[in-house]
Formats: structure tokens, C-alpha cells, sequence
């Protein structure tokens, strides 16, 4: 009875959850998040996500989980960053990126790689934040993990619309520069989890996660309350991580309170950077209230030839360098900005709109066309302050529910 009956509230608890916040009444700004039909959301799903999520025994060796590059605290992103230099350090093509795993042989033995011997691998682009992929239809800077989902055993469909997130995951999962070693097998995979105990390395877990387990201590019986049986299969992995990033809506910022009517809900300051926000243009591409239309542009960053972007997924020379436009809701808690990461303050980033050299390929302002930043008097430090406060939602920031997550085991005091 007991059973049935929390099954029956599942799903008006994920719903609760999501849409308010101990009796906080939710500012109503951002569109629901798409779910497909084939992965509805269901509380025992979305905890065993929360948990596969933040468990380092997802990586080879044991030291990386999805949640080590995307922390709340971070943004959604990555407060860790390294240099890959390519094989000619200190030249232009040098980029910034987050470190992932040693170089391994197909045996998970570690390697001496060429570029960064037996320290953690550097991936050529920084991980972007998890919490703006939410409503994309294509994820990554490139895009790379599109809408249509195919379950990587058999081929078939597992999603026919909308499993952006689920490719996103098992590309990471078999991405042997952020997770794993070359030649890992799917069975390799589900077989180690069916051995390990769920976040044996992580200490401090949230409520949920520790009822979640209380009840149901090892892989099988969590895959069992989640998908009515204990197989454990890649596309059931996906499917659970995907659930749970579903359910990380940030939408109690002070933006979101303002445009709500709470007109004391913006600093001064942060009023003026929201009318400089709108002003600039800047909504042409970060479009409230996501403050991203989702689309891929070349803003000039850096050349094409050193990363082509877009193109790299289409092949069509008219995507050249382009990247997707990233969310700005927490943008103020992410230590390194853009793609490259080439920028650790805000106003960086605002001066480099202002100021940036006209390199070939860069698109033009949707809605504008060719467009040059004009910050004069107080605007910078006015936009800043809108980005840093107006878009921060404090649940993220001080990751709580539903933003909590457990302590790594990479975090721990050795």
C-alpha cells in the first residue's frame, strides 16, 4: 500500500518541487522544460539520476563524475580548468579547458600522453553549463548531441524528438578524454555498477539521496524502483541522468521576481544594466527569459582553422567557429567565460564585445546585421552588475534543494 501510493505522488512531487519551493510561489517566467514522451519523469527516476549523476565510479579510474564538471556552486559548470596546448605550448592555438581523465590503454592502465604525461587530460573547450541545456534541442558548444536518441547497443530509436540531454550523457560516458578509456564497452560499463555501491567514494549526502539508498543499497534495486526491474542497460543510465537535469530549473533569480511585478526585486545598479542589457542588443541572442535563443553564432573569438565548431557536426562551411549561444542565468558563479575560457570576469567578457578586432567569419546581430558595441559612461559597470545579481538564482549558489548534491570524493582531504 505504502508503495503504491508514493508512486501514485511521484509525480506531483517532481512537480511541486519544480515549480515552488518551501511555499515560495514561482515567478512563472521560464517555459516549462521539455520532457519526451518515451522518458517521463518520475521521483525514483530522477533520484536514481541525482545519484549516477554524482558517483565517480561512472569514470575508468574512478575520479571524475558528470557533477565534477557541472557544479551549482560553478554554474552548472566547471570550477576546475586547465591549459591544452597542443603539441606547441605557448602558441596561438593554446586553449582553456576542464581536466578530465589520465591518459588510459584500453585496460584502464594509465599512460604517459604526450601532452600531459600522467596528469589529468585538458578537453579544447570548457563544459558548459549543464542548467542551460535544458530546453536545447542540440547540446554542447557544437551541438554534437542532437534530438533523435538511439539506444548504442541495438541502434534502434529510444527517443524519437527530444534526447538531446541523454546523447549529451552517454557522449561524455564514452568520451575517453573526460571519462573513460579507449575501447570501454557499454557491458563494461553496466557491469561495474551492478558491483560497485552507489557513491562509495562521495561523502555527505542530500536527504533524498540518503532515503533513496537507505531503501535501496546497491545499483540493481535503484534501477529496479526506477524502471520497474533491475536491468541495467545505457539507455536506462541516460535516461535517469537526463531526468534529473530536467528537473534543475533555476527560476527564482531577481530577474524573475522582477518581471513578476516585484519592483524592489533589482538593485539600482541592476535596473540600469537591465535597460543597458536591452539597449546593447544583447537579448538578440540571449533572449529572456532562457537569455540564450539557443542558435550557434561565430562572435570573433578566435579563428576557425584552430576550432571549427558547427561545422565540425554539419560539415557546412557556414558554421565555421560557431558555437552556441550559453545561457547567462548564473553566469556571475562560472569561473571561466566563453567556450574557450579565455576570460575569468565578467567584465572581460563585456569589454571584449566592446572592443573585439574584427576576425573573419564573425556572424552579424540577428534582427541588426553588422553591429558595433557602443558602452559609454556607467554601462559596463551596470551590465555587470545585472549579469553578477539579477540573473544569480540563490538555490544554486548555495546549493540547496533541489541544487544540493553530495561531497565528491575528488574533494576530500586526502
Amino acid at each position: 500500500m505504502q508503495s503504491a501510493l508514493k508512486s501514485l505522488l511521484a509525480p506531483l512531487a517532481v512537480a511541486l518541487f519544480v515549480g515552488a519551493q518551501a511555499g515560495v510561489p514561482a515567478a512563472a517566467q521560464l517555459p516549462p522544460v521539455p520532457v519526451p514522451a518515451e522518458n517521463p519523469i518520475t521521483e525514483p527516476k530522477r533520484v536514481l539520476g541525482k545519484i549516477l549523476f554524482w558517483d565517480e565510479q561512472l569514470s575508468s579510474d574512478d575520479t571524475t563524475a558528470c557533477g565534477t564538471c557541472h557544479r551549482p556552486a560553478s554554474g552548472g559548470a566547471d570550477p576546475r580548468f586547465g591549459r591544452h596546448t597542443g603539441t606547441d605550448m605557448g602558441t596561438i592555438d593554446d586553449v582553456w579547458g576542464s581536466p578530465g581523465v589520465v591518459y588510459m590503454n584500453e585496460a584502464g592502465e594509465a599512460l604517459d600522453h604526450p601532452i600531459f604525461g600522467f596528469e589529468p587530460q585538458v578537453t579544447r573547450r570548457v563544459a558548459p553549463s549543464n542548467f542551460g541545456a535544458l530546453w536545447a534541442g542540440e547540446v554542447f558548444w557544437d551541438g554534437r548531441a542532437g534530438s533523435r536518441f538511439l539506444d548504442p547497443m541495438s541502434g534502434e530509436v529510444a527517443i524519437a524528438e527530444g534526447g538531446a540531454l541523454e546523447n549529451q550523457v552517454l557522449d561524455s560516458l564514452s568520451n575517453p578524454a573526460e571519462m573513460t578509456h579507449p575501447g570501454r564497452t557499454w557491458d563494461d560499463l553496466t557491469g561495474k555498477l551492478h558491483r560497485v555501491r552507489p557513491l562509495a567514494l562521495a561523502r555527505n549526502f542530500p536527504a533524498d539521496v540518503s532515503e533513496a539508498l537507505a531503501e535501496h543499497p546497491d545499483y540493481p534495486a535503484l534501477f529496479q524502483a526506477a524502471f520497474g526491474d533491475d536491468g541495467i542497460t545505457a539507455v536506462r543510465i541516460a535516461f535517469a541522468i537526463a531526468t534529473y537535469q530536467r528537473t534543475l530549473a533555476a527560476d527564482r533569480t531577481p530577474w524573475d521576481r522582477y518581471m513578476a511585478g516585484d519592483e524592489s526585486a533589482l538593485t539600482e545598479q541592476a535596473e540600469f544594466g537591465w535597460q543597458v542589457f536591452q539597449r546593447l542588443r544583447c537579448v538578440n541572442c540571449h533572449e529572456p527569459p532562457l537569455f540564450t535563443n539557443n542558435d550557434f553564432f561565430n562572435i570573433g573569438l578566435r579563428l576557425s582553422e584552430f576550432d571549427t565548431g558547427r561545422q565540425g557536426v554539419t560539415d557546412d562551411p557556414e558554421d565555421a567557429g560557431e558555437v552556441r549561444v550559453p545561457s547567462l542565468r548564473n553566469v556571475g558563479l562560472r569561473t571561466r567565460l566563453m567556450h574557450t575560457g579565455e576570460f575569468g570576469r565578467l567584465s572581460e567578457a563585456i569589454t571584449f564585445y566592446n572592443t573585439a578586432m574584427a576576425l573573419p567569419g564573425v556572424d552579424e546581430v540577428p534582427g541588426v546585421g553588422t553591429y558595433v558595441f557602443d558602452l559609454t559612461g556607467y554601462d559596463s559597470y551596470d551590465l555587470d552588475a545585472f549579469l553578477r545579481t539579477a540573473l544569480l538564482d540563490p538555490r544554486v549558489a548555495e546549493e540547496t534543494f533541489p541544487f544540493d548534491r553530495p561531497t565528491l570524493g575528488s574533494e576530500l582531504e586526502p
